[in-house]
């Protein structure tokens, strides 16, 4: 679509992973979308690892195929072939891995790799108005459609508006959607390492009362092995070990990991965020989804975060495509009371799953820890728990779209 056209079926505020996956997800499939995004590209898109990971799972995968991402990422990633699962460095470690004809988990990508990879495609794509840099200075939402104003002076209209804007979407504060939230007394401090071992595709969750000390394997690379780290710390802790030399911070990092990985080298930059838990009361409201981040926000405990925004991207478009080949234009209501029963139940289910985990590992004390092993042990022996666990992980749980079967809608 060329730079002048000035409507389409969506306006997608974001271009974010989620925002611009759903761009192509409804491309895909003939319906048109303007996406705008304050970011740069030269700065978000710039060589380099910034230290930024996400784990995509299987589910999420099979729909990056369906839509073409998938091959442009080939090769970029790790597939995580085993998950394991301690209360710190004790004994009892749970180990979840899939059967040999099940394939892996999921796969860990560089973030940049995965933004490199939307980016291009959503560049090419012909039914795809991607406004970087530019943001909407005005926008109004009725019963005849949305119309907004862009900060380069043009003015734009769609059927529907999507915010994908984040955490602290200002789209869905406009709206007057309210939001449960509550912060953690925790900061998170994500970036990668190099070590001395293999380690194997295996992810590592490491559970600590400050914390989980998540590590996740990453592709070699000229230097050699790596993994990426989030590691979740007290929040007054949090600003001093940023600070940390590389020297120091691996230092504490090995400390963490029992140097079963052998010696780290080579830390990447690092960056720390607070973590929270949001959760709006609801995600659509006149002409109005909300996808990913916008929507609901979760402890990355379980490394479901960015997943969760793509299982949105999946449903909406399925409603989406499905009520165009009725006759229903994008900001039907009838399609929004679908998507919103559709995702309700899910997000709410894997938010209240995380929180929970998040709030039984970071209780103190011996008791506390041989009740979290005995936990363990227990998901160990009931292979149905722990297959449960699994499709979690998977992202294979519940009703799933098309997309997300690696089926077009």
């Amino acid at each position: 679509m060329n730079a002048g056209s000035k409507s389409a079926d969506v306006l997608i505020l974001g271009g974010g992973l989620v925002g611009t996956t759903l761009a192509l997800a409804l491309d895909a499939h003939g319906l048109t979308a303007i996406v705008v995004d304050p970011a740069d590209p030269a700065v978000t898109l710039a060589p380099g690892f910034d230290g930024r990971a996400s784990a995509i799972a299987s589910a999420s995968g099979r729909m990056l195929d369906a839509i073409g991402i998938g091959a442009r990422l080939a090769g970029q990633g790790c597939p995580i072939g085993q998950i394991r699962v301690s209360d710190g460095l004790k004994p009892g470690a749970l180990d979840f891995v899939p059967d040999a004809d099940d394939g892996s988990l999921g796969v860990m990508y560089e973030n940049k790799a995965i933004r490199r990879a939307l980016h291009e495609a959503a560049t090419e794509a012909a039914g795809i108005d991607l406004r970087m840099q530019t943001r909407a200075v005005t926008v109004e939402r009725g019963a005849a459609g949305v119309r907004a104003t862009l900060s380069d002076g043009t003015q734009v209209a769609a059927s529907l508006l999507v915010a994908a804007e984040g955490r602290n979407s200002p789209t869905r504060t406009a709206a007057g959607i309210n939001v449960a939230r509550w912060q953690y007394d925790h900061t998170a401090i994500v970036g990668a390492f190099h070590h001395e071992r293999p380690h194997g595709n295996v992810a590592y969750e490491i559970f600590y009362p400050a914390g989980p000390f998540a590590l996740l394997p990453l592709p070699d690379d000229e230097i050699g092995h790596r993994c990426a780290i989030v590691w979740s710390v007290h929040r007054e802790h949090g600003a001093g070990l940023a600070k940390l030399s590389d020297r120091a911070f691996l230092a504490e990092a090995e400390a963490r990991m029992g140097g079963f990985l052998g010696a780290l080298s080579d830390a990447s930059p690092r960056s720390t965020y607070p973590l929270g838990f949001h959760h709006a009361a609801k995600i659509t409201a006149e002409r109005l989804a909300l996808v990913g981040d916008a929507g609901h926000g979760i402890h990355p405990i379980a490394g479901q975060g960015l997943n969760l925004g793509l299982r949105d991207v999946a449903t909406l478009a399925e409603v989406l495509v499905e009520g165009r080949r009725l006759g229903l234009e994008a900001g039907d209501a009838q399609l929004l009371a679908r998507y919103e029963r559709w995702r309700s139940v899910d997000t709410l289910m894997v938010a209240a799953a995380t929180d929970t985990l998040t709030r039984l590992f970071g209780i103190p004390g011996r008791a506390a820890s041989a009740i979290r092993r005995f936990g363990i042990s227990a998901v160990d022996a009931l292979p149905p728990l722990k297959a449960r666990f699994m499709a979690e992980a998977r992202g294979e749980s519940g009703d799933l779209p098309r997309l997300l079967q690696g089926l077009a809608i």
